[in-house]
């Protein structure tokens, strides 16, 4: 189970050292790819492969699974843990999540069962809109019987 955030920065050549605890459930290797909300996601093996079949099983026919399809392999890289526990993000994924070139401020996020890897002013944004609309989330929660 992947919980917590914590700041990191992503060095000039893309690499990023992953959280230790995070590290631990994820392994040597497993997949990073760009995902919904302008964030990176992280995923062990397991993970990567049970949501690549959920996808998978869609069908193909619609256009919103194809645009799924689309975001989620087209951009997937298998990433490996170096001896300092970083992994390189390719530099397309850094530019698709506002990560930039050079070196850039980060916040490694657990959410369970997969990571997020968010640029630190974007991670701000989303958190003051959590914030600004607390009200409604735990209406939606009670709505759904989680409170």
């Amino acid at each position: 189970m992947f919980l917590g955030n914590y700041e990191h920065s992503i060095d000039s050549k893309g690499r990023l050292a992953v959280p230790v605890r995070f590290r631990e459930e994820l392994g040597q290797t497993f997949y990073v790819t760009r995902w919904l909300d302008k964030c990176l996601t992280l995923y062990s093996p397991p993970e990567f492969e049970r949501i690549a079949a959920q996808i998978s099983n869609l069908s193909m026919a619609d256009p919103t699974t194809r645009n799924l399809r689309r975001i989620f392999f087209s951009e997937a890289s298998q990433v490996e843990v170096d001896k300092q526990g970083r992994i390189n993000i390719p530099a397309r994924l850094r530019q698709f999540a506002d990560m930039g070139e050079a070196e850039a401020q980060v916040i490694v996020v657990g959410q369970n069962t997969y990571i997020e890897i968010w640029a630190a002013d974007l991670w701000e944004k989303v958190q003051n809109d959590v914030e600004e609309n607390v009200g409604s989330i735990a209406d939606q929660l009670a709505k759904m019987g989680v409170i």
